[in-house]
């Protein structure tokens, strides 16, 4: 019962400077990171799809997925602001299981946090110049936000963390969009709570210093559904759902009321094939409330090349190990219908 130094890791400085950003990256990344954040704040009408694998657990096929958006991103990118997920890092509901490239480089292979920085950041460039876009990850580990900090547009606080100080004052020092969970319980004014901290300045220790952040106004909700006492899942993206939160918004005073619709976890009681309907039903919510409408910025869709999920092993490409996302055909229909449908 004790803990044992196995290795002192590279800071993120000597990360960041071995993988550094080229200036055409940099560039790149800054134009993104307002174009998100206009979209939280209202001022780009565009609808935000955050899609992407379940976990980024392989360059290759995660690099293949973000090149086939960049494929299709000239038929939408007037009315939709794609964002890649690239999940570096995955949460285990009972701490078992894959926990994402940054542990575990090789999913079959043995944990090694040093290749699974190096890893994770090689990915994320590769993304940034293949594709053109920029990514959004999901902070499991507060202190890791300086490894990926100039290389992230888009970041998720989960359910399981939102309710975590360290998280809540983390978020307050990005300067980036970052989108806070509601917790697994589902309740509301605990997602606003965190969304009133990360958008307040704080003084804090983070990484062996003390520090002040400004606050990030561009802290914003999102709903991905929650679990009753019998460990049922209960959905929060419709109609009532919406002008709730709305309401709570409105009484919480914080800035740029905004929300993020993730249509799989307990929204979809983890049934991936249920996406594109939700989806459906949101955009619908949209055009029949406006006040909804300018509430709601876009969704999360979990998918990938080959629809479903496999275990760890069977070495199927493009085929999630974590959660069953969408297929390729799918999402390339859903993208196309959301656009359709704003």
């Amino acid at each position: 019962m004790s803990f044992t130094i196995k290795r002192a890791l590279p800071t993120p400085e000597e990360i960041c400077e071995q993988f550094p950003v080229p200036a055409e990256l940099k560039a790149l990344k800054e134009k993104r990171d307002k174009e998100i954040c206009d979209v939280i704040a209202g001022k780009d009408e565009r609808f935000l799809v955050v899609i992407g694998p379940c976990s980024a657990d392989n360059e290759e096929a995660v690099c293949d997925y973000a090149n086939r958006l960049a494929r299709i991103n000239d038929k939408v990118k007037d009315k939709l602001l794609l964002v890649p997920r690239v999940y570096t890092n995955k949460p285990r509901s009972n701490g078992d299981g894959y926990k994402g490239i940054v542990s575990q480089p090789d999913p079959e292979g043995v944990v090694d946090f040093l290749q699974g920085l190096i890893a994770m950041r090689q990915m994320h460039l590769r993304v940034m110049r293949e594709s053109g876009f920029t990514s959004a990850d999901e902070m499991l580990y507060p202190e890791n936000w300086p490894y990926v900090s100039d290389i992230l547009s888009y970041v998720a606080i989960g359910a399981r963390s939102v309710e975590d100080q360290q998280h809540r004052l983390a978020a307050s020092g990005f300067d980036v969009a970052a989108g806070m969970k509601n917790p697994t319980s589902g309740h509301l004014t605990v997602m606003l709570n965190s969304i009133h901290a990360a958008q307040s300045p704080h003084s804090f220790i983070f990484r062996g210093n003390e520090v002040q952040t400004t606050g990030n106004p561009y802290a914003h909700a999102i709903l991905r559904g929650a679990v009753n006492k019998h460990g049922s899942s209960i959905s929060n993206y419709h109609y009532e759902d919406l002008a709730l939160l709305r309401e709570l918004y409105e009484e919480s005073g914080v800035a740029n009321p905004a929300c993020i619709i993730d249509a799989n976890h307990n929204n979809s009681g983890k049934r991936h094939a249920e996406q594109p309907r939700i989806v459906k039903e949101v955009l619908h919510s949209r055009r029949v409330n406006p006040d909804i409408r300018a509430l709601v910025k876009g969704v999360m869709v979990e998918s990938y090349i080959k629809e479903g999920s496999q275990k760890i092993g069977e070495g199927i490409y493009g085929k999630s190990i974590t959660d069953p996302c969408l297929g390729w055909a799918d999402s390339e229909q859903l993208i196309y219908d959301i656009a359709d449908l704003v």
